[in-house]
Order: C-alpha cells, then structure tokens, then sequence
C-alpha cells in the first residue's frame, strides 16, 4: 500500500482539505518535513458495537434499598436532598 504523502509547508496551505480527503477516502496521509515523515493523518478508529445491543448493560447496574417506596420518616427525607 503506498500512502499519499505532503509537505509540511503544504499541508500547512491545505489542511482542512486534506483532513477532509482522508475522511471521506479512509486513507492515511503522511506529512513530512525535509524529505522525512513527521506526522500522519488518520482516520479515526469506529468502535465496534456489540451484534446484539438488547441486553448489553445486563448485571451492570445494582439497585441499593427501596426506589418505589414511599418515605415515611422526615428524616429520611434529608437523606433524598
């Protein structure tokens, strides 16, 4: 695979257009300076998302005491503030 390179100078000039073309094409872009690579636009990575996303967070969460009950105490309701 042989991968587009530019100049520092010239990437300076055409950066947005640049990032641009690497978003829209997925290849990478090598800067350099001087002859020498210095720097590479990539495109950024796409997280995987699970096949089945129904149920993911399953035994995730843990539920401490009553959430539906009604509080009884008005001290109790200083802990709710």
């Amino acid at each position: 695979m042989d991968m587009e390179t530019i100049a520092a100078s010239k990437f300076k000039v055409s950066c947005l257009s640049v990032v641009d073309r690497v978003h829209k094409t997925g290849k990478p872009v090598v800067i350099t300076r001087y002859g020498k690579p210095v720097a590479e636009i990539v495109p950024p990575r796409v997280p995987k998302r699970p096949k089945n996303w129904l149920g993911h967070m399953a035994g995730t969460a843990q539920i401490l005491g009553d959430i539906v009950g009604p509080v009884f105490d008005e001290s109790e309701w200083d802990a709710l503030r």
